[in-house]
């Protein structure tokens, strides 16, 4: 079996090194996850995706948030186009379209395969400190359905594969799990009618989801941060809910999974509670020993989710033909939609972290 199926890591910096390319190759991870510290130009860009498939086995999933305004990966070598509370407060379902569709041939020109976006928590409060500033499509039910729907279509439509993100919701989140754990107290009642109805809705419209870690007492009273809570994802997203698709982790390597469990125990207990994908950002090292865990566990386990993975990547879309000029023509698109959202004074007012490489990125 390969067990590294089941990882989705990070990459050391822009280039693969000898060193760094002989442990991928031998790792054979599901995946790889791309960040600001990877992206220096789109020659150099494309290339790393390239060398990426071509020490893969199976072909990988190559992915990054590229989501708009301050969680834009590639606003590194382009233009940074709005984000999601950008394009509701304008209110033209067009532009929205426009995104989805703009992001999604971007990510294919560079070989990608899968964005991790739309968002799709609700934003009761704008101006929160829990990692949601700026990127809720809406502040109720039925506009994030509508605005995240917009995206979503429009994003695989262009040949680019979705991901619901953060499930069962980080929407009444006090603090950044990015640092520690959120623990939400919210009634059954009130999670149904609200985060629960966008999920529910995207059950057959995202190609997988994202488990948050934020722990929700009424929906499972272990405490367990739901990513590595069998009751969120066994019981509800796939019980209860119907979720057939992929399922992940949010990265392992946040502050409310460190500061609580150990590798080994989240390695575990992230495929326990139903994960197929564990995503590890920047302890890249210990994907190996990751092996070593899967390699002990019950077969049926780790069988269930290899199935998934590979019916997941049956689906992907190839890269395009990749050219500076084809780059350059979907760069200049992107400033239109810019503008045509922000106006022409706005949209050269980019956003605070922008050219700035925060020791925390966002995701």
């Amino acid at each position: 079996m390969h067990f590294g199926q089941l990882l989705l890591i990070g990459v050391p910096g822009p280039e693969l090194d000898p060193q760094t390319a002989s442990f991928f190759r031998e790792v054979q991870a599901g995946g790889y996850i791309i960040f600001s510290r990877n992206i220096q130009s789109p020659l150099q860009l494309r290339k790393l995706m390239d060398d990426l498939r071509d020490l893969s086995e199976i072909e990988p999933i190559l992915t990054i948030d590229q989501e708009g305004g301050r969680v834009s990966r590639l606003r590194e070598i382009g233009n940074e186009p709005p984000n999601a509370q950008q394009f509701r407060e304008k209110g033209d379902p067009d532009l929205i379209r426009r995104h989805g569709d703009l992001t999604g041939r971007l990510l294919r020109l560079f070989g990608f395969n899968l964005d991790l976006c739309p968002v799709l928590d609700i934003s009761f409060d704008d101006k929160a400190d829990n990692s949601l500033f700026g990127r809720c499509y809406g502040a109720s039910v039925e506009e994030v359905i509508l605005n995240a729907t917009l995206f979503n279509d429009a994003l695989r439509k262009a040949g680019i594969l979705s991901c619901g993100k953060h499930f069962p919701g980080y929407s009444s989140a006090a603090n950044d799990p990015h640092h520690e754990l959120p623990v939400l107290t919210r009634s059954l009642k009130d999670l149904e009618l609200q985060e629960l109805a966008v999920f529910r809705h995207f059950i057959q419209q995202v190609d997988s989801m994202m488990i948050g870690h934020i722990a929700f007492s009424e929906l499972d009273p272990s405490g367990l941060p739901a990513s590595l809570a069998p009751a969120i994802i066994r019981g509800l997203l796939r019980g209860k809910m119907g979720f057939k698709r992929l399922v992940m982790s949010d990265d392992l390597d946040m502050g409310a999974i460190l500061n609580h469990y150990g590798f080994e125990q989240t390695m575990r207990m992230g495929v326990e509670a139903g994960n197929d994908l564990l995503m590890i950002c920047h302890r890249i090292q210990l994907a190996a020993d990751a092996l070593k865990v899967f390699e002990k566990m019950p077969t049926q386990l780790t069988e269930e989710a290899l199935e998934r993975m590979a019916a997941f990547k049956k689906t992907f879309s190839p890269p395009s033909e990749f050219s500076e000029a084809a780059f350059a023509e979907l760069n200049a698109e992107v400033w239109r939609l810019r503008v045509d959202t922000l106006g022409e004074v706005r949209a050269h007012e980019r956003s605070p972290e922008s050219g700035k490489r925060s020791p925390v990125e966002i995701y």
